[in-house]
């Protein structure tokens, strides 16, 4: 053994004198600079300079730290508020003044049914205020599994899932399907929850201009390129677009059937947001779909809240059964919020039992709103927009200040002149900052079954003479 070792040291020795001096020169230079590397250090120790205690404390008092929050005037509108007391509903009690309600989203008049408010006040004796708890942990009562089941059978779907929050339906279902590195195609116009659960997704949103069908293609075909260069990655991206039936904030409709077509098409999936069609669109009021005679199945999930038409709270998504359990698992809204306390539940359930014995009500609702969309055209210096079926409609001044801030004095002169003589409007409200495209200032006008042709013509009388005096 040892002589095999001293054989070994003999060659070694050997092939060193053979070696060209070129060859040990280069070794030699290598072997020296990582010996430079490994006890050499990488920094420099640079002089340091002790303050005095004195300096110390002038460099304390000098400090100032950035605000919190910016700094907001206390004539903000959000911080005087109009304060409500009684229910909103056909008549609302504001600071004192009884007025005509055209502000609140109470489309079918439920919120101050008798036979609602029954249920809810049965519902409130039996079960109390609250749930206290998530779903998953001991918040799903007896009455959140009927709602889900009742809205499944409204909607003509195999299953529905309900929210506690009406906002953070859209924004938790969104994010549970689309993750990073996954595409939404999405509408300019989108509402604010729309936006917040494209944030929450962290996937790449791409916009196209509002309910332009050509510019949405033109990005679909521009993804089906990239798509070629790079297959392997495009078999696991998923693909959504994500539009409203009827915009809350320009009060016109998605061209469906354009959508479905380019969803099979381009192979993308379609997410749908309902909270203004829900219970306003269709013979039957089940909204977009029903509207155009799209085959339900085709939309992959439809969300809307239960705040507007239902006039209860929360919200719900329905669709396939498979689709669906997966929110029940992903949904944050869902998983974390405490459910719907019980008697909201009952109130949707029972409002739900109205629009199904009546279906009436859909049409009376849109001949309403044909009725005050035609009343609301031609008045000066106003701009109305919105589709003719729209139950909240927008009047924007035909000629901008140049100014947001006085665009936005404008329009609340005028809600203030009709709030004196007895008519309830709202100013659009937006958080002017956070918006993705801020639309422009306007007055919303709500319709609802409960108003009366004297009482359409009265507010569309005190906008005509608030316009006129204002709008010089």
């Amino acid at each position: 053994m040892a002589s095999g070792q001293q054989w070994v040291l003999v060659e070694m020795v050997q092939a060193f004198y053979e070696a060209p001096a070129y060859h040990l020169i280069l070794e030699g230079i290598l072997i020296l600079w990582i010996i430079r590397l490994l006890f050499s250090k990488t920094y420099k120790l640079h002089e340091t300079y002790k303050l005095t205690e004195k300096e110390k404390e002038d460099l304390i008092e000098e400090w100032q730290p950035e605000p919190l929050v910016p700094v907001v005037s206390k004539d903000h509108p959000s911080l005087n508020y109009d304060i409500v007391t009684g229910p909103p509903s056909h008549k609302i009690v504001i600071n004192g003044k009884e007025c005509i309600n055209f502000a609140s989203f109470n489309f079918l008049g439920l919120l101050d049914n008798e036979r609602v408010k029954q249920k809810a006040l049965a519902s409130l004796k039996k079960y109390g205020v609250g749930t206290c708890g998530p779903r998953g942990f001991y918040g799903t009562f007896d009455v959140h599994l009927e709602l889900e089941s009742r809205l499944a059978k409204f909607m003509k779907t195999e299953e529905a899932i309900i929210y506690s929050y009406g906002f953070a339906t859209i924004a938790s279902a969104i994010p549970a399907y689309s993750k990073r590195g996954d595409i939404i195609f999405v509408d300019e116009a989108a509402c604010f929850s729309i936006q917040k659960g494209l944030q929450a997704s962290r996937s790449l949103i791409k916009y196209f201009k509002h309910n332009d069908m050509e510019d949405l293609e033109r990005l679909l075909k521009e993804q089906e390129v990239e798509d070629q260069k790079n297959p392997r990655k495009a078999r696991v991206t998923r693909k959504f677009i994500v539009v409203e039936g009827l915009y809350i904030n320009t009060a016109d409709i998605c061209p469906l059937p354009e959508l479905v077509k380019l969803k099979y098409k381009y192979k993308v999936r379609i997410f749908l947001e309902e909270s203004m069609s829900f219970g306003v669109l269709g013979e039957h009021g089940r909204g977009v779909t029903e509207h155009f005679g799209i085959n339900i199945d085709d939309i992959d999930l439809i969300s809307a809240n239960m705040e507007n038409a239902v006039a209860s709270v929360g919200g719900f998504c329905c669709g396939r059964s498979f689709v669906i359990d997966h929110q029940r698992l992903s949904g944050q809204g869902y998983c974390f919020s405490a459910s719907l306390p019980p008697m909201l539940a009952a109130a949707a359930i029972e409002a739900l039992n109205i629009m199904e014995e009546d279906p009436d009500i859909f049409s009376v609702l849109r001949e309403k709103c044909k009725h005050v969309y035609k009343a609301l055209q031609g008045i000066p210096g106003l701009k109305l927009v919105g589709e003719p079926f729209a139950p909240a409609l927008h009047l924007q001044l035909q000629r901008s200040s140049g100014s947001r801030d006085s665009d936005m004095n404008l329009l609340r002169a005028i809600v203030d002149y009709c709030m004196e003589r007895r008519v309830a409007l709202t100013l659009a409200r937006y958080l002017e900052k956070e918006e993705r495209f801020l639309p422009p200032p306007s007055i919303r006008v709500v319709v609802t079954i409960e108003q009366t042709k004297e009482d359409i013509q009265k507010a569309v009388s005190s906008i005509q003479e608030a316009a006129s005096s204002i709008l010089k």
